[in-house]
């Protein structure tokens, strides 16, 4: 059974340790067990796609919840991924952390942290204005932010400061440490966007 990846909810980082003692920092997330709530056809639908329902919603409306009625849950998260072979899969289908295995290639979606409103030093990553010479409120300023005469006005797009944050990320190239598959968690490689308990979408990566 090959599905391209799962949906997960980010459960914080910790230290993994090989047998040989080293140590390498990972993120755990519990991917499942997430169930199958539709199973899409080139013929009915123009293209084929397994929809999946992950963790429980505490209230759905009538469309919503005669869509899952079939799955036998009410899931609060519904995303859709690519399958090798639709007869594999069928409604109401629970689908585990065993699907990935250590030393495998993934990709990781999420919403990255919010952080309120940010200047440009910490938004853009600018460094700001000189330390000295008389420049006393100058420290975190943009500096100029376009020419007056021509074009006489900003150019739109220019990083200002604004909202940081609540950004749709991607990180690529992470890798499966280990799979706990009676917990349902998988230990990825490194950090990965979002907050604890965010949801993420796990990918299978083809190298």
């Amino acid at each position: 059974m090959t599905i391209a990846g799962l949906l997960g909810r980010k459960i914080g980082m910790t230290t993994y340790y090989y047998d040989d003692g080293t140590a390498e920092s990972v993120t755990a997330v519990e991917v499942g067990p997430c169930t199958v709530t539709q199973v899409k056809t080139r013929a009915r639908d123009g293209y084929e796609a397994v929809q999946i329902g992950f963790l429980p919603a505490r209230k759905l409306n009538q469309a919503e919840s005669g869509h899952q009625s079939r799955s036998g849950g009410k899931f609060s998260h519904l995303q859709e991924f690519v399958v090798d072979d639709l007869a594999e899969f069928e409604v109401g289908q629970e689908l585990k952390a065993d699907i990935f295995e250590a030393g495998e290639s993934i990709k990781v979606i999420g919403v990255s942290k919010g952080r309120g409103f940010a200047g440009v030093v910490r938004r853009w990553n600018f460094s700001g204005g000189p330390k000295t010479h008389g420049q006393s409120d100058r420290h975190r300023s943009p500096g100029s932010i376009g020419a007056g005469t021509s074009p006489g006005r900003v150019w739109p797009g220019t990083k200002m400061s604004g909202h940081y944050g609540v950004d749709r990320k991607t990180i690529r190239g992470l890798r499966v440490v280990a799979a706990d598959v009676e917990k349902n968690v998988v230990l990825v490689r490194g950090p990965i966007p979002g907050a604890k308990n965010g949801i993420v979408r796990i990918e299978k990566q083809k190298i």
